[in-house]
């Protein structure tokens, strides 16, 4: 009887942290919607009871009713399948193009010191500054709205991936060196693991001003999209239509972002990070 007592414990113990754990991954997101719902009920309730007319900030039953109107007449879904049509390709050509001069930039120094200013100077260009020149080169249609929001996603990657190549501990390329390896089993075995977390970031910080750029790009001669949406409601006078607009701007660029740590995950995973041990 005293020898099957810690059996018993031990297989209990499984079974016990395991509920926790399921616990701890969907408190997060719920723990993340009490903000915004918080707030929004808040407002409902200050509009309800008078103490404001809801005119120029709508209460969100308002903006809700103007999402369904858009949904049940079919604009809703056109505006968003050219807006997530745009930031897409936008966020792959961005990313190949800051992916690889980042990683030429960061891996050789004479590249850097070739690229690196210029590449720098422009990045300090503002975003609008560069709709005139891309109408004139490009014209109005999808090739300069897709060039602009490019841009926009170029300037992090290509930062992220250059900055992590510098900083990677010269100790393990050392080690790497001792045992011969080559430049391309160099770059897979030791650079890449040690880049990923970095690039993962700078993937997410270019993803978040792609839908920023997005604006931006819709603005120039756009018949739909979001930014489109956005835009005529100011000219009409539609508060409910910009907020609804912004809304959907927002869940989008959550779920995206959702997406990129999703799929970072599995490559992540030998991480012994802090926010893995304390739960953050």
């Amino acid at each position: 009887m005293i020898s099957d007592a810690p059996v018993l414990q031990q297989t209990t113990e499984p079974a016990e942290s395991a509920a926790p754990s399921r616990l701890s991954r969907y408190a997060g997101p719920t723990l993340g919607l009490l903000l915004p719902l918080t707030l929004a009920l808040g407002w409902e309730l200050v509009v309800w009871s008078g103490w404001s007319n809801g005119r120029l900030v709508p209460p969100p039953s308002r903006v809700f009713a103007t999402v369904v109107d858009l949904a049940r007449s079919g604009e809703l879904f056109r505006h968003i399948a050219a807006t997530l049509w745009r930031v897409g390709l936008g966020f792959a050509f961005g990313v190949v193009a800051g992916t690889l001069l980042g990683a030429i930039s960061g891996y050789w120094s004479l590249a850097r010191r070739l690229l690196d200013p210029t590449v720098q100077a422009l990045r300090a260009i503002p975003s609008l500054a560069w709709v005139p020149l891309f109408i004139l080169w490009l014209g109005i249609f999808e090739t300069s709205k897709i060039a602009l929001i490019a841009v926009g996603v170029f300037f992090p990657v290509y930062l992220g991936v250059m900055g992590a190549i510098l900083i990677v501990d010269r100790k393990i390329v050392e080690v790497g060196r001792t045992f011969r390896l080559s430049g391309p089993a160099m770059i897979r075995r030791i650079l890449l693991p040690a880049v990923l977390p970095a690039y993962v970031v700078s993937l997410r910080v270019g993803l978040g001003l792609g839908w920023m750029f997005v604006v931006a790009a819709e603005l120039i001669g756009a018949s739909e999209g979001l930014g489109y949406l956005l835009l005529d409601g100011q000219q009409l006078g539609k508060p409910a239509q910009i907020l609804a607009a912004i809304v959907i701007f927002a869940i989008l660029g959550k779920l995206t972002d959702w997406l990129i740590e999703i799929a970072a995950a599995p490559f992540l995973r030998w991480q012994d990070a802090f926010g893995r041990t304390t739960g953050a």
